[in-house]
């Protein structure tokens, strides 16, 4: 009989600086190849938006990838767009706790991981508002924890504008996004 052994965040930390992007969720290591151009360039539109609206309001800081997100001893992710509204949760090491808002920007190579793996450890973290965002779709969810699992909250598609009822102000303008992208008239 065999048992497996959860990694920690030390193991995590002594990992060679090999160019590879890491994650540690539940104790187990995963690696994710780099983004594509066009997933970079959605997720800086979308940061943008997020840092007009969260740190011009001085209601958080936002972050990108590669950023570690620690949320315990057994799990460090690396989002790719993080809202902290606490400062006491930025450390020397990385993000420390659960973040006001955790974004995954889809590529192929990490669709199912981002819809299955971490959202269902999201949700076990704690993660109180988990957006998806799919560029090849030109498509947006935000959802919230309720009953057990995630609900969708509010979603967009193409040229929508999407407000998640957490931040009433904010109206991600799906548009910007998708400015210049190959499946883009403009």
């Amino acid at each position: 009989m065999s048992t497996k052994t959860k990694l920690t965040y030390d193991d995590y930390a002594a990992l060679p600086n090999d160019g590879r992007r890491y994650e540690l969720l539940a104790g187990e290591l995963y690696m994710n190849p780099a983004p594509s151009p066009m997933h970079q360039r959605v997720s800086k539109r979308l940061q943008r938006q997020l840092e007009a609206f969260f740190e011009e309001n001085r209601l958080g800081e936002v972050f990108d990838a590669p950023v570690d997100v620690i949320f315990g001893q057994h799990d460090v992710a690396e989002p790719d767009i993080v809202v902290v509204s606490d400062p006491s949760q930025i450390s020397r090491r990385g993000l420390e706790g659960v973040p006001a808002l955790v974004v995954e920007v889809l590529s192929p190579s990490t669709r199912a991981y981002d819809r299955k793996i971490k959202l269902r450890r999201y949700l076990e973290l704690g993660v109180r508002s988990y957006w998806i965002l799919d560029p090849e779709a030109r498509h947006l969810i935000c959802q919230h924890p309720q009953g057990g699992r995630y609900v969708v909250v509010a979603e967009g598609r193409d040229g929508d504008r999407v407000i998640d009822p957490a931040w009433p102000e904010l109206a991600i303008d799906l548009a910007d996004l998708w400015r210049g992208s190959p499946s883009s008239s403009g």
